[in-house]
């Protein structure tokens, strides 16, 4: 085993033992076969690379005091990338190769899988795309999923930290009943420009208004958007969000600790009234965010003058973090235990 300084893993690729894939052909689904390869043998004309028929997930596994690794709510990104297949119509992936596929991937690189205690996990990217050739636009008749796996730091080098986010009213990530709620690369193609945008002022990320009326708060770039008032975890509500799956989670443990949740409008206005803001996925779990700058309006929201994470964002990125290494009971059924 090469020598992993654990604690100062990047958020980035690493080459790992293998992958697991499942191909689509004459309407069904392959069993798995696990690859050493890390390239995709693909035809010029797949329907991935010209009508953009692709979708993935991102979910992660940790390794526990106890020494038994564990994936986080793995089911719950089966389900969302079937309703991506829907989205774009592309075979719609059984929950149970889904869920073989990302089972296996770990198991056949656990060495990777980081110590507990390390900050860092195992990031597990689930693909699934159009393979077969055509030239027209119409769905692919073949597909291939695929489950590879990377070792990751936290996605803050500083750790858990508020970091300023900015919206910049002339760019939109997605339209209403487009494909903002399916996890499609499409999606992240069209933030670039504007994340890019957003870094180059020093920016993290880029917080987006609704794209039809520009009066509501939609989403990150890279994560959902939530405020705290009044003992009230808030979230948007639209058309155009990736539902996550870390936010789903927070909602609960929300409501676990007396607090209200809301999943509704949020109008720009109403960040002036939030006691907290953050960003909340997979990558970073929570990023507490220091202030928002609407920018074309040259108006601050702030939210954290110390550069401190507020007291509810920080108790709920806690208990999430205990329940996903297995320090606090898992009585949702969040976890999956890897034999």
């Amino acid at each position: 085993m090469e020598n992993i300084d654990w604690g100062n893993l990047s958020f980035g690729y690493m080459k790992t033992d293998c992958n697991v894939r499942s191909y689509f052909r004459d309407g069904q689904w392959s069993e798995p076969q696990v690859s050493t390869s890390e390239m995709i043998d693909l035809h010029m004309a797949a329907t991935c690379l010209h009508y953009g028929q692709e979708s993935f997930e991102g979910l992660k596994a940790f390794t526990g005091k106890d020494g038994k690794i564990r994936i986080f709510r793995m089911r719950e990104n089966a389900l969302r990338m079937q309703s991506s297949c829907r989205g774009i119509m592309m075979a719609e992936l059984p929950v149970e190769i889904f869920e073989k596929c990302v089972v296996e991937a770990v198991k056949q690189n656990s060495r990777f899988v980081p110590p507990y205690g390390s900050g860092a996990s195992l990031y597990i990217r689930p693909l699934l795309i159009g393979t077969s050739a055509q030239v027209g636009v119409k769905p692919a008749n073949e597909y291939l999923f695929l489950v590879f796996v990377t070792p990751v730091g936290p996605y803050f080098k500083e750790g858990f930290k508020t970091t300023p986010v900015g919206i910049f009213r002339e760019y939109d990530r997605a339209a209403p009943l487009g494909t903002g709620t399916y996890k499609v690369g499409g999606n992240y193609a069209a933030s670039l420009i504007a994340g890019n945008k957003a870094h180059e002022k020093g920016y993290s990320a880029v917080l987006y208004l609704d794209a039809k009326e520009k009066k509501y708060v939609d989403e990150c770039g890279p994560a959902n958007f939530f405020g705290i008032k009044n003992n009230t975890y808030i979230t948007p509500a639209s058309t155009s969000i990736l539902q996550s799956i870390t936010n789903k989670s927070l909602m609960q443990l929300a409501k676990d600790m007396g607090m209200k949740v809301e999943q509704r409008q949020v109008p720009i206005e109403e960040l002036a009234t939030f006691e907290e803001a953050g960003m909340c996925g997979t990558a970073a779990v929570i990023s507490p965010i220091q202030r928002v700058d609407d920018v074309n309006e040259n108006k601050s929201y702030v939210f954290s003058k110390d550069g401190k994470a507020g007291e509810v964002s920080t108790k709920l990125y806690n208990k999430l973090k205990a329940i996903q290494c297995g320090d606090e009971p898992d009585v949702y059924g969040w976890v999956t235990l890897v034999e």
